[in-house]
């Protein structure tokens, strides 16, 4: 009876090592090459016919086309708010200047797009150059997908033998689920990037004037936020794949300490510059501007 529950026992335990360890598989060869894809951004974000339509290819379509009516509506305000001055002693922007403003936030607003652009390219050029002197020095992939052949190859994730109860198992474990959390945070900051970009030609717009001139450097500050965690995760992966890690406990906490650095860079850039956060919680609460 006893030996009966133990084949039962031992025949469970393997049904469940085979089962997570084909999840893990699946997982690995699937999803963390979208993963360099989320995280490592370039110009190609925007290069989308139908996103180019709703900003607007000129300024008489799209969203080019509500800001530059608001334009109309800035003007107005000004020219009120100039001639109640002369009653209310109250000091204003001078015309001069005003109109200096005025012409260069015209010009500023309809190349919304092709700033941006450049914005993202210099921050894929700046990261993707941190990866280059990686590469070079360690003759490896500086990625996400390099990373989890790092990680398995330590933990023996296609080995036979593999157990999930083990040490290495609940490592294993961590890590997938550290890493789906990379996934849904940098997903998210993907669909923000562009949902900045959007909100661009109003940000700009807003600079006219300076009651309202906040929001544009809330924008800024939030768009080069989220620009800026690429640099950051360029740079933990170069400090990790520095490491001389081997097949031994130090290594493998090393290798789940890194992915928790990784899963919060976006808080230490949040704390660092201000910004928004993209942090995946079991709520969204979270989600929130900081200026700090």
């Amino acid at each position: 009876m006893e030996e009966i529950e133990i084949n039962i026992t031992d025949l469970i335990v393997q049904t469940l090592n085979t089962l997570f360890q084909n999840l893990f598989s699946s997982i690995d060869n699937s999803l963390y090459f979208v993963l360099d894809d989320m995280v490592f951004i370039d110009s190609s974000v925007i290069s989308d016919s139908y996103f180019e339509k709703l900003l607007g290819t000129s300024s008489s379509n799209g969203i080019l086309l509500i800001v530059n009516s608001l334009l109309i509506g800035f003007l107005l305000y000004y020219c009120i708010n100039l001639f109640v001055s002369n009653f209310t002693l109250t000091q204003v922007q001078r015309p001069y200047q005003f109109l200096f403003k005025f012409a260069l936030i015209i010009i500023f607003i309809n190349s919304s797009y092709f700033l941006c652009e450049k914005i993202i390219s210099f921050n894929s050029i700046l990261s993707l150059s941190i990866r280059n002197i990686g590469e070079t020095i360690f003759n490896k992939n500086i990625c996400f997908s390099s990373l989890i052949t790092e990680i398995n190859s330590i933990l023996y994730i296609e080995n036979p033998s593999f157990d999930i109860f083990s040490l290495d198992g609940i490592i294993k474990s961590l890590s997938s689920v550290s890493l789906f959390n990379l996934i849904f945070s940098y997903s998210l900051r993907y669909i923000m990037i562009k949902v900045f970009i959007l909100l661009s030609p109003f940000a700009i717009l807003s600079f006219l004037l300076p009651s309202t001139s906040w929001f544009f450097k809330t924008w800024l500050q939030g768009f080069l936020s989220l620009l800026f965690i690429q640099i950051l995760i360029s740079i933990i992966l170069l400090i990790i794949f520095s490491l001389c890690l081997s097949e031994n406990i130090f290594s493998k906490f090393m290798y789940v300490g890194s992915l928790y650095a990784l899963l919060r860079a976006n808080t230490y850039v949040k704390e660092l510059i201000g910004g928004i956060s993209t942090e995946v919680q079991s709520n969204f609460s979270n989600f929130n501007f900081s200026g700090k």
